[in-house]
Formats: C-alpha cells, sequence, structure tokens
C-alpha cells in the first residue's frame, strides 16, 4: 500500500489502472438464451463469438489417446537437438535417437533395386537410361500399366492395385508352403497401422456392458491402446511372461477374458509376432494353442506379423498364423476368424515413409467383407508409391536376374547385422547390475528390466513422473541417449523398463550402450 501526492491510499491495482499501460479487463463471458452460444463481451460491449471447438469441446475420446513413442521424452530430444545447434553446451555432443523402429533414420541403406525401381515409377523417362537394370525396367513397367495414365501419381482402386494384390497373393502362397491366398481377401493398407485401426472400426460396437472388448498384450505397440482409447472401446490386458522370454500363457488369456467378461464384450484378440517391444518369437505350438483358444472362446484373431523377417536367434523360427490355421485342418481353418497384417516399414527393408502394407482376411462374413470394402472406399486409396513398393518386397529380383545377386547380398547383410546387434545388445546390458535382459529373439528392439530404488521412485513420484519415465528423462538430460519408459507400453504393476531399437550403426550402438552402462551405475549410485 502507499500514499499518493493528496494522502489517497493507493495500491497495486489502482496504480496499474491509472497507468497508460494498463491491460483490459478480461471480457465478460455471456451466454445467449436464444442460441446458448457463449460469447465473449470486450470492455466497449462489442461481442465476439468463443471458439466452438475447445479443450471442453472437442471428441473426448481423442483426449485419452497416448502414443509413448513419439511422447513427452522424444518432444524433449527434438529440443535438446535445436538447443545444440544453436550452440548451447550439453554434456553430450549430440542425440541419440533410440526410441522408434525408424530403420533409414538410424543409418540403414536402402535396398539399391527398391529404388531404382521406383525412381523409375517417378519419373518413366528414365526407362531410357542404359544404367538401369532391366529387370528393374520389366517391374517399373508392369507397375506404370496397372496405374490409371500409366502414373503413379494416379488414384488406384480402394482396395489396391489388381496387379500388385495378385503379386501380395503368390508370396503369401509361396511363404506358407502353397495354402492357397485369394487376391480378393488382400487389401493393401497405408502402413500396418491403417489395417489395424480400420480392422478395429469394424469390431467396436455395443454400449456399457456390450461395448467390444479387445485382448491386446502388456507389454503392447502403443498403437493399440491408442486405437482403443479413440474408439472407445475396452482394452482387456494380457500379461506376456518375461520370465520365460515373454511368451504368451493360455492361462494368462484365460484369466483375462474371465474377467473381461463381467463389464464388456471380448471379440477380439491382437498378437504380436515377432514382439514389439518384446523381441520375442512364438513358437509354433504356442500359436496353435493361441488359435484353439480364439477358436473355443469365438474370438476374432488380430496377427501383426510385420516383422516376420526378423528373426535372429538359434531355434526360432517365423510362423504365420494363417500356416498354422489351415495345417490345424478343416475344423479351424474353415472357421476361426483371420486378419494377418505386413509392412513395408520393417524387416530389412525399413521403407517406413513410403507408408506400405497389406493385410489378408480369413473367413470374413461376406456381408462385413463389403462394409470393409465401403470403409476403404472412403479414404479412396493407399498411397501408390506404398503399393508400388509393396508389390517390390513379394515380388524381388528372381535367381538369372540382373540384380538378383545385388538385391541378396544387400538384404542378408542388413539382415545379419541386426542379428549381430540383437547379441551385442543383449550381451551388454546384461553386464550391468541392475539390468536384465531377455533375448532378443527376432524384430528390432530390447526391452530390459531396470531396478529403480525406493529414493529414486519417490522423487519421481514427487514430480509426478513415472519412475522409468523420470529414469529416461534423466538419462536424455545427461547422455542425450532417447529412450521410450516401459510404462508407456505398459507392464506389471511394480517392475521397470524401457525400450531400445537396435537400429544404430554398430560403432554408434556400442557407445550407446556404453553410456546406458554408465548412466546406470550413476543413477543407482545417485538413489542408493
Amino acid at each position: 500500500m502507499r500514499t499518493g501526492s493528496e494522502g489517497t491510499s493507493w495500491d497495486l491495482t489502482t496504480i496499474l489502472s491509472k497507468s497508460p499501460l494498463a491491460l483490459p479487463p478480461p471480457p465478460r463471458r455471456v451466454q445467449s438464451e436464444a442460441t446458448g452460444v457463449v460469447q465473449k463481451m470486450s470492455e466497449n460491449g462489442v461481442s465476439s463469438r468463443a471458439k466452438v471447438l475447445t479443450i471442453d469441446t472437442m471428441n473426448p475420446t481423442v483426449k485419452k489417446v497416448e502414443y509413448a513413442v513419439r511422447g513427452p521424452i522424444v518432444q524433449r530430444a527434438v529440443e535438446l537437438e535445436r538447443e545444440l545447434s544453436e550452440g548451447i553446451k550439453k554434456p553430450f555432443a549430440e542425440v541419440i535417437k533410440a526410441n522408434i523402429g525408424d530403420a533409414h533414420a538410424m543409418g540403414q541403406q536402402p535396398i539399391t533395386f527398391f529404388r531404382q525401381v521406383l525412381a523409375l515409377c517417378s519419373y518413366p523417362e528414365l526407362l531410357n537410361d542404359s544404367t538401369f537394370p532391366e529387370d528393374a525396367k520389366s517391374r517399373a513397367r508392369r507397375i506404370l500399366q496397372s496405374c490409371g495414365g500409366n502414373s503413379m501419381g494416379s488414384y488406384s482402386a480402394s482396395q489396391g492395385i489388381d496387379s500388385v494384390r495378385q503379386d501380395v497373393a503368390r508370396y503369401i502362397e509361396r511363404r506358407d508352403g502353397g495354402v492357397p491366398c485369394d487376391p480378393d481377401n488382400i487389401y493393401l493398407t497405408t502402413g500396418a497401422s491403417d489395417g489395424i485401426v480400420t480392422m478395429l472400426k469394424l469390431l467396436v460396437c455395443g454400449e456399457g456392458a456390450t461395448r467390444t472388448g479387445v485382448m491386446i498384450s502388456i507389454p503392447q505397440y502403443p498403437l493399440y491402446s491408442a486405437a482403443l482409447a479413440e474408439l472407445g472401446a475396452v482394452q482387456i490386458n494380457y500379461y506376456l511372461n518375461e520370465e520365460k522370454c515373454w511368451s504368451m500363457d493360455i492361462s494368462e488369456l484365460q484369466r483375462a477374458l474371465d474377467e473381461a467378461r463381467r463389464h464388456c464384450n471380448p471379440r477380439a484378440l491382437c498378437i504380436i509376432n515377432p514382439g514389439n517391444p518384446t523381441g520375442q518369437v512364438q513358437s509354433r505350438q504356442c500359436i496353435e494353442d493361441v488359435i484353439r483358444f480364439a477358436a473355443k472362446e469365438r474370438l476374432f484373431l488380430m496377427a501383426d506379423e510385420v516383422y516376420q523377417d526378423n528373426v535372429y536367434a538359434d531355434g526360432c523360427q517365423f510362423h504365420s498364423f494363417k500356416k498354422v490355421l489351415f495345417e490345424m485342418g478343416p475344423e479351424y481353418s474353415n472357421t476361426v476368424e483371420l486378419v494377418s497384417f505386413h509392412s513395408t516399414s520393417k524387416c530389412y527393408m525399413g521403407e517406413c515413409g513410403f507408408r506400405g502394407g497389406y493385410m489378408e482376411i480369413i473367413n470374413m462374413d461376406n456381408e462385413v467383407k463389403a462394409q470393409l470394402t465401403k470403409l476403404v472406399s472412403v479414404r479412396l486409396c493407399p498411397p501408390v508409391p506404398g503399393q508400388a513398393l509393396m508389390d517390390l518386397v513379394v515380388n524381388p529380383p528372381q535367381p538369372g536376374e540382373p540384380s538378383y545377386e545385388n538385391f541378396i547380398k544387400e538384404r542378408t547383410a542388413t539382415l545379419s547385422a541386426l542379428a549381430e546387434k540383437a547379441k551385442l545388445t543383449e550381451q551388454v546390458l546384461n553386464t550391468v547390475q541392475g539390468i536384465s535382459c531377455n533375448p532378443v529373439q527376432g524384430a528390432m528392439y530390447s526391452f530390459p528390466r531396470i531396478t529403480i530404488s525406493a529414493k529414486a521412485v519417490k522423487e519421481a513420484t514427487d514430480k509426478g513422473q513415472q519412475p522409468d519415465m523420470f529414469y529416461c528423462m534423466k538419462m536424455l538430460e545427461e547422455t542425450g541417449i532417447c529412450l521410450v519408459p516401459g510404462s508407456g507400453f505398459g507392464q506389471k504393476d511394480g517392475t521397470y523398463h524401457f525400450r531400445m531399437t537396435i537400429l544404430p550403426p554398430t560403432d554408434k550402438l556400442k557407445i550407446l550402450l556404453n553410456k546406458v552402462k554408465e548412466f546406470h551405475q550413476k543413477f543407482t549410485q545417485q538413489y542408493t
């Protein structure tokens, strides 16, 4: 409180109101009796209409969506990169992003043949260039002849280019030892994610106790929880067995199902094989057991098989759900409803940005299939360059063709390097007291368990953070390494993990692993 020159008592509000820099009073909100529309009233009485779309009036299910792979820790990593570029000093020279399975961003080289054909399709004048091999030119001509106006810039059929779907069907038949595949059951998609969300849209219905429940593995890929949240479906968690290398357990599936039936209508079971984020490869016996379980409980099976070429561990082999289903005989192959997904983004291709993929439907009701075709037609078609790339993945150079030897050389080198890095990651992490890492049998990630002391847990809780988020954020700030906390994927209460890709080049991966090792030792000492 101050006294003015005439003895007037002024408080801070009075001073500010008399200042030429005084701010106008906040606008009054007035609700129209006629329309119910809230309007803002300014000081001079002129109204300005409030926003139609606000955080309070937006779709509430969208606010429930979370996607840890690109969450707050990644946003902070981007800020740190910008600060480094501006010359701000940090205790590290670069940010190493090991948070996402983006192979080319991590330095993996594209397959030459794929890029040659895509270049020819994008700029057909190159078909006259003698530096391109003839098999690349013939593939490009075939793709272009399947496109409207012989241009990859035209729309395709909503289900995808016919010739590409035929090639996908032939690929599946070869992969599955001759099990028939109908091209009409193939839908080309914008990456596997598009197909997964589309199928969930078909499955979700009901209200209250009849609302659709979908069983997903924990740990899980956050696409599933995000899509279920957006659709307002019920997420049913079943836990993978960490002590048995993240294997599936039928008794755990039964427990989760029985509990869920008390409050929702479970209709679908999702499986990721090879696993993300856990890197396990399910055995054939496990897949058979899952199919029997789905048949008994009348569940729609969704098999996410985008890592089917990424199998590294001795004694492990990829078995497609479709192949196993048909080898189990008509009792199952004629009745169990299954959709499986594949993508150009993973395996040895790593072509995430082209957004190519497909899904195959098995035993779908014909009327529902017509609705599916209608639904995909709303988004017109998947990206045609992604469809072209998918065609090359399922129809690569063959023996005797000019590009065959180099294709095999590049493919083998990429997969061999990933296998070496999977083993390296497991070995180094398991030398650190307080970190336990299962074998990375497949896919592109390790998901080690970390010990976090009660003192660190308390500090994290005081900051309003999950303990493994606190751990990973601290690692980022001190080392520049960007990992994803296990809480973003789901985990058993009282356990903590992080997901780390094995994609960086070997020399950079060694640096990363040593930094993780040093950080964990320092963190443990600090919070002991």
